[in-house]
């Protein structure tokens, strides 16, 4: 099943409505943003794995993003390449950073973690 949500709030909901495989998200969401919204689905549907997609490449963000548990980031404007291989790296249990960030990334990370070129 696929479902979307127009805010933060409204994805909070279905991910306890849905309990999701998969939970693709953006840091900038009208209301809460992404960041807190995943550390609140990771609460409420901890099966669930957390992709974000999105324009915020700071690495503050995507190392906050990975603390809190998310399991990929990709750029939108890369996301042609790496969308589909981040997806399948997530599903399979390991974390997807996109490659335009090197290695410096601190993840904590107990998977191994993608890297494509």
């Amino acid at each position: 099943m696929i479902a979307e949500a127009t805010n933060g709030l409204e994805a909070v909901g279905k991910a306890i409505e849905l309990q999701p495989d998969l939970v693709l998200l953006d840091i900038g969401l009208p209301g809460v943003n992404g960041i807190e919204v995943a550390h609140h689905i990771i609460r409420v549907s901890p099966r669930s794995k957390i992709l974000f997609l999105t324009e915020m490449d700071s690495r503050a963000v995507i190392q906050r993003a990975v603390r809190i548990g998310a399991h990929g980031y990709v750029l939108k404007s890369d996301a042609v390449r790496h969308l589909l291989p981040a997806v399948e790296t997530v599903m399979a249990g390991q974390q997807f950073i996109g490659p335009e960030f090197d290695a410096d990334i601190e993840t904590g990370a107990s998977t191994p973690r993608s890297k494509l070129v």
